[in-house]
């Protein structure tokens, strides 16, 4: 009897990871941490309702942290078989993982020297070894190959947009077809390809982040050029937080497409994210999985300065002329970009761009409602910087595309399983499908369980 049970990504758009069990056998798509509202993070610290010893195999659908994120813990706590990837998302996740492995050694670090924490020490979720350790998990497949695992059940990547490397799952086991989403990116994006459609299938899982939502069709260069040009005017700084892999990219593509047609202010532009460089150079790694030929890309990303070391990103705080800043991370949860903010959000000549999802309980999200104030490394930062916010950058699928992409399908599945979105999100592209395409979904309960 195979079963599905959505162990994170239910009801939140944040921590996927669904199970997939079939007599004494277990397969884990996702592996993701919980990002967001602390009653959220805190499930990261609770062990999982399954043995990782017991789970035979972990397919990874792309390298974002709420996707990913969790494989160093679960590798820690005992998980021994395979991590199955695209080449690209293999090399991506790298990046992510031993950055946040680094970044939380450093956090609990920071609040055991400033005794900020109630544990006594603190302690990272996981460390830069612990990272090490999965990366040595992973095995890569690429894009249309079939892989038959050990205990029967067999699957295909199929391209998903989004970021590098990015993937739907087709997976046969038990007599069923499942299809997973991943997170569905843009059609006709700039840098990466359309989703494949889904093929025919018993049961889908959808992501729904914008299940209730239509981007604004502005041209993003036209936005971003509106942005900067006021914000310019006002001798201020344009300061945007932006997820490393993806964001960052598309960000440098349309600062490029301006700067080629005469439209960007001559202002300096500085990419201060090492993450971020790393992950532009893996662009030129893998050609086959982006629209950019060779040329362009090169163009593209030697548009802005590039800051790796810390005096660097500290000289661009401490510098008050206008400039363009692009730094990690995009929900503004960690990183540099949170030195940027304490710097330049209490003067009212600067902007802050918020140019994607921001997931409940992120300084990005309260940003975006209207905060005047930003806690910040203990301390309560004013905000008075224009606070902008752009979601036709988003790399997620709007509620038309979702469509678009499940209405792609050759026949209506059996059902179809709508998660990672939050709950206003994921009922509304439930009652979309039902009124539009007629067909049975629900919107799975964290840790419910559904017979398949």
């Amino acid at each position: 009897m195979l079963s599905l049970k959505s162990l994170g990504g239910a009801g939140t758009v944040t921590g996927s990871k669904h199970l997939l069990s079939l007599g004494e056998h277990r397969i884990l798509v996702d592996c993701g941490l919980f990002q967001g509202l602390k009653n959220l993070r805190d499930l990261n610290w609770t062990p999982l309702p399954v043995s990782p010893h017991a789970i035979d195999a972990v397919i990874l659908t792309h390298a974002h942290l709420d996707h990913s994120g969790y494989l160093p813990r679960l590798v820690h706590a005992g998980y021994r078989g395979k991590v199955y990837a695209t080449p690209a998302t293999r090399d991506v996740a790298e990046l992510i993982l031993m950055d946040s492995g680094h970044l939380q050694e450093k956090d609990a670090d920071f609040l055991n020297r400033h005794k900020l924490s109630r544990h006594q020490p603190a302690l990272p979720l996981y460390g830069v070894r612990d990272a090490q350790r999965a990366v040595e998990h992973f095995s890569t497949v690429e894009f249309g190959q079939a892989v038959r695992l050990a205990n029967g059940a067999t699957f295909r990547f199929r391209p998903a947009g989004h970021i590098l490397g990015a993937a739907s799952v087709d997976l046969e086991w038990g007599g069923r077809r499942i299809v997973f989403s991943g997170d569905i990116g843009r059609y006709s994006d700039p840098l990466m390809p359309d989703p494949a459609p889904p093929p025919e299938a018993d049961y889908i899982l959808i992501e729904s982040t914008y299940g209730n939502r239509i981007h604004d069709r502005t041209d993003p260069a036209d936005a971003l050029q509106a942005v900067i040009d006021r914000t310019v005017r006002r001798g201020g700084t344009l300061v945007v937080p932006a997820f490393a892999v993806g964001r960052a990219q598309e960000l440098l593509y349309y600062f490029w497409k301006l700067k080629r047609a005469g439209r960007l202010p001559a202002v300096p532009l500085f990419l201060d994210s090492p993450m971020a460089i790393d992950a532009t150079g893996l662009l030129g790694r893998h050609m086959q999985d982006h629209r950019l030929d060779m040329e362009t890309c090169k163009a593209v990303f030697s548009i802005a300065r590039y800051t790796d070391d810390v005096e660097a990103s500290k000289a661009i705080s401490a510098n008050r002329f206008p400039k363009i800043v692009i730094s990690a991370s995009g929900m503004a949860t960690g990183g540099r970009v949170l030195h940027h903010l304490k710097a330049f959000a209490p003067d009212a000549r600067n902007t802050i761009l918020l140019a994607g999802f921001q997931a409940a309980g992120t300084r990005g999200r309260s940003l975006q409602e209207g905060a005047r104030e930003l806690k910040i490394h203990g301390s309560w930062v004013p905000v008075n910087a224009e606070v902008a916010h752009l979601d036709m950058l988003s790399a997620h699928a709007d509620a038309d595309e979702l469509m678009r992409w499940l209405s792609a399908c050759p026949r209506p599945p059996r059902k179809v399983f709508i998660v990672h979105g939050e709950a206003e999100a994921s009922e509304a592209l439930r009652i979309r499908i039902a009124r539009e395409l007629g067909w049975a979904s629900v919107v799975p309960r964290l840790d419910q369980e559904f017979v398949l």
